[in-house]
């Protein structure tokens, strides 16, 4: 079973970078092949609102008109996945701008006819760590939780973190992933 982990982490050693950490520990515990692709080192455009209609082949085709970056890869990755999580630093109350920039793009392929095929009903959570002063991680799950909706993954939790709680999340993290890989094991084998 593979599980594919989105970070918009840019440092593996930061606080986002060490949750993704422990929760890749407990997808593994759980039997996951895990992948995790680090998004700020991806080469990922923003979306160009290609035509005056704010669309593009996005609506039409159910792909992205921009070629040469990494937007593709990531897309077929999370599509062949048997389930995704998406891993955020919170900035100002939000998602990282490199999930963001993914899943800007993304969810308007989700929105052509056939574009849910590999994402409806797959397992997703989600996963926003907020540093500072702590604050923003419930408003950036939220966000974070109505665009994976609108492209139709079954959201099955989101763990808002803050650096305040750190070290008590990440025990949680490992036992959430376990949970996590067991979960999308037992729904591939019943599916």
């Amino acid at each position: 079973m593979e599980i594919v982990v989105l970070s918009g982490a840019r440092s593996e050693k930061g606080q986002t970078g060490r949750a993704v950490s422990a929760l890749v520990t407990g997808l593994a515990a759980g039997g996951a092949a895990v992948t995790v692709r680090r998004l700020p080192a991806e080469k990922i455009e923003r979306c160009r609102q290609c035509r005056d209609d704010g669309w593009g082949e996005c609506i039409d085709k159910g792909t992205c008109v921009i070629a040469g970056d990494d937007f593709a890869s990531i897309a077929g990755a999370v599509r062949k996945a048997d389930a995704v999580v998406f891993a955020t630093p919170v900035y100002w109350g939000d998602l990282a701008e490199s999930l963001k920039a993914f899943l800007d793009r993304f969810r308007r392929t989700c929105t052509f006819k056939d574009g849910k095929k590999g994402v409806a009903g797959k397992p997703a959570m989600g996963l926003g760590v907020a540093g500072g002063g702590g604050g923003g991680s419930y408003e950036s799950m939220r966000r974070l939780e109505d665009t994976l909706h609108h492209c139709g993954f079954d959201v099955v939790d989101l763990v808002p973190a803050r650096r305040q709680n750190l070290d008590l999340k990440l025990a949680v993290l490992e036992l959430t992933g376990k949970w996590f890989a067991e979960k999308a094991a037992s729904r591939k084998k019943a599916g």
